[in-house]
């Protein structure tokens, strides 16, 4: 094996054999038959080049094997004689723009700086408790009730049709059939004097009033299993407290975005009756929604924005409520809230 200095002799010999006005007049002669050529054969010209000073280096009395740093030098020498020219795939980083990776926009939530950034996505944040036998109730027929307790909360709060102010016709489905008729009633004639607007079971923005910005809704809440004796009946009370939180903006002005809070506070009781189960909704969406007007009474929500005009009901002398906090009502006597949603 020779040893580093004959390899560097040989190398330096090699290259000596090419003068300085050899190497001249063939780098001009070169750049003229470049200007000539279409742009499309330039370029795989450019690339056979780089082939052939890649076979003639290899062939130099094999020092590549022995010698990688001098293929380095030479690599540099290559790019070097490329630069300011159309070298395409085989120039290397002449500036700083091409060593920089370019930069990926961040994605903004509509949730960040808010509690809501935290909270489970969607009906993910319905998590219910394990099913026990309870109430006289089996395991199974808790379970049913806790899974029938989820169908209506994704049903009141998570439709969103229903929160772009559709019927809905998946909680109707879930009511017990003595509670289905006049929950439908309800919803014909919210507004009618002496009525019951049944639509507060559900979140629903007023028509023209708002617009969803965000295709993920927040949720954060609890689920406690209780039982109940009423009336001679007896079973289980699922108790629910959830949070619900939508961002949203005006129809068409980005710059009015907010974000709205429902709380969802109610029960669900269950029972045996006839062999089979019976479901009974109680205050469902009880808690309120936030920030809302109080001054519009048509069971609809109406968004609250930095630029509406006052609220002709708000308490201002009023405890302030936080709008993120599960242990108090949003909206109780249409109170100032703690902090800007």
């Amino acid at each position: 094996m020779p040893d580093n200095d004959d390899i560097d002799e040989r190398f330096k010999t090699l290259t000596a054999q090419i003068s300085v006005r050899e190497r001249k007049r063939m780098t001009k002669i070169a750049e003229q038959e470049w200007a000539r050529q279409p742009r499309l054969r330039r370029r795989r010209r450019r690339r056979w080049a780089a082939v052939a000073v890649a076979v003639l280096v290899a062939a130099a009395g094999g020092f590549v094997v022995y010698r990688p740093d001098a293929v380095a030098r030479i690599r540099a020498s290559v790019f070097a004689g490329f630069a300011g020219s159309d070298a395409g795939p085989l120039a290397g980083p002449t500036t700083e723009a091409t060593e920089k990776a370019p930069v990926k926009p961040v994605k903004v939530s509509p949730f960040d700086d808010s509690p809501a950034q935290k909270y489970a996505n969607g009906a993910k944040g319905l998590v219910m408790p394990e099913p026990r036998a309870l109430g006289g109730l089996s395991r199974k027929e808790v379970s049913a009730a806790l899974r029938h307790a989820r169908k209506l909360l994704t049903a009141s709060n998570l439709d969103r049709k229903v929160l772009l102010g559709g019927r809905p016709n998946a909680l109707i489905r879930l009511l017990d059939p003595e509670q289905r008729a006049p929950f439908v009633k309800g919803l014909k004639r919210p507004g009618r004097k002496g009525g019951y607007g049944s639509r507060r079971w559900v979140t629903s923005l007023a028509p023209k009033s708002a617009e969803l910005v965000s295709e993920t809704f927040k949720v954060h809440g609890k689920t406690r299993l209780t039982t109940f004796k009423e009336n001679g009946l007896g079973g289980v009370r699922i108790k629910v407290n959830y949070l619900f939180v939508y961002a949203i903006q005006r129809p068409g002005q980005p710059d009015t975005l907010t974000r709205l809070v429902a709380h969802n506070i109610g029960r669900l009781d269950v029972w045996r009756e006839g062999g089979r189960l019976r479901f009974w909704v109680s205050g469902w969406n009880g808690g309120g929604v936030a920030p809302a007007r109080c001054d519009i009474d048509d069971a609809f929500v109406h968004p609250f924005y930095p630029d509406s005009p006052p609220d002709r009901k708000l308490k201002a002398g009023a405890p302030a409520v936080d709008p993120y906090s599960i242990e108090e009502e949003t909206t109780k006597d249409c109170s100032p809230l703690k902090s800007n949603t």
